[in-house]
């Protein structure tokens, strides 16, 4: 169980702050554009999210790698990758023939950026599972101690 809680853990982080790099590195008006093509959100919003949005999935990386508030970090990240699947799968029933924006500019949305999409995920969503496991085990063993050690 530890070993994949640490293995997801890595993986969503590697993948969290490779998204980031790969959005700081180029002017954040791009990434503006690309969230803009989805043609959701109103002109404030996705110049708010253009720019803060990278910097915030490289908080997220990093709070993954040192395991700190692991419950609720996992359960933001599940959170903001089912936004960007419901986002990513609205623009591909729609046909809209848009760039996905995951890792920077050039990647149109397909078949191929879902299922990869759906299966990062399924994997935070199982991080979140396991961190929430975790930490219930840990409560219950404290409760069961303290309750032997109480006469």
């Amino acid at each position: 169980m530890r070993h994949a809680l640490l293995s997801l853990r890595l993986a969503l982080a590697a993948v969290f702050l490779y998204a980031a790099y790969t959005k700081l590195r180029q002017p954040w008006l791009l990434f503006a554009m690309s969230i803009d093509s989805y043609q959701i959100l109103p002109e404030w919003a996705v110049l708010a999210l253009g720019r803060t949005l990278p910097w915030l999935e490289a908080v997220v990386g990093a709070l993954l790698i040192t395991g700190m508030f692991l419950r609720y970090v996992a359960a933001g990240a599940t959170a903001l990758l089912a936004a960007f699947f419901a986002m990513m799968l609205r623009a591909f029933l729609k046909g809209m023939g848009i760039d996905c924006g995951c890792f920077g500019l050039g990647e149109a949305i397909s078949a191929r950026t879902l299922l990869r999409d759906g299966l990062l995920l399924a994997g935070s969503l199982a991080l979140t599972w396991l961190a929430l496991r975790q930490r219930w085990r840990a409560k219950n063993n404290d409760d069961i101690i303290s309750g032997i050690l109480r006469p």
